[in-house]
Formats: C-alpha cells, structure tokens, sequence
C-alpha cells in the first residue's frame, strides 16, 4: 500500500472544486484500490444535499471521487467523466445520519485507453451504505 495524500492534493489533483470536492483524504492506495474518507456528509453547505439530507444517491459521486483520485494516482489516460453507473445498492435513505466519518472504497476491475471500471462502497463505522460500480470514459 501507499501512502496517505491530503486534502491539498486532493484540490490540486482532481477537477473537482471548492465544495464539489467531497473527499477529506486518501487513507491507502494500490494499483488496484483506494481507501479514502469524508468528513462532509453532514454539513448542511454539502452541494449535494436536497432540503434538509443528503440522500444517499450522492454516494455515487463520493465514489466517482475515489475513482477519480485513485487515476490520477495511478497515471491513468487523463481528466474523464462518468459514462454509466451499475449495480447500484442503496442500504440506506440518506447519508447525513451517518458516523462522523465516510469509509470510501474504489477497486479498479478493468480498462484500457476508452477508459476504465470500477467497484465503489461508502461505509461508515463498519456499515454499508452504498454500493455500486462506476465506468469512467476518458476524453481524447
């Protein structure tokens, strides 16, 4: 495993910006995975929440984040976006009850120059919340 990256990297490495960048850090990665966590599920200035929760669709997009750092980590082809989302599970309504911290997990399961797939969850203290996989297509 490698080792931890911060926020700062986080803001300089990824597209994703200001509020929209949901991750507080990279706890561990591989060539293969990546373990990261948030810490913003609960604030109430969250961009994705609706009304008064943060439902538990945007743990998709906690994913695709993981997805994200876990290419700029590894070298993947460039800046991409996300083509389709499979075999989503939600395990729960909503996010913000969730502990104080996001477990977010992303494992690479296959891809070449088009793009890539990966197999994302989003935990918190040991219980899943959210499942799913996620194909990221890379520009040309």
């Amino acid at each position: 495993m490698n080792g931890p990256r911060d926020r700062a990297w986080l803001l300089a490495s990824l597209p994703h910006q200001g509020a929209m960048n949901l991750l507080e850090a990279v706890v561990s990665w591989d060539e293969a995975r990546i373990e990261a966590r948030a810490t913003n599920h609960r604030d109430t200035a969250n961009p994705l929440r609706r009304g008064a929760m943060l439902p538990a669709a945007a743990g998709i997009e906690y994913g695709a984040q993981a997805a994200a750092a876990h290419g700029a980590l590894v070298g993947s082809a460039g800046a991409g976006m996300i083509a389709s989302v499979r075999g989503v599970r939600f395990h729960v309504d909503r996010l913000d009850d969730a502990g104080d911290v996001l477990d977010v997990h992303a494992e690479q399961l296959g891809g070449g120059a088009g793009g890539v797939l990966y197999r994302f969850d989003v935990a918190s203290g040991g219980r899943l919340l959210v499942e799913g996989r996620v194909t990221v297509a890379f520009s040309r």
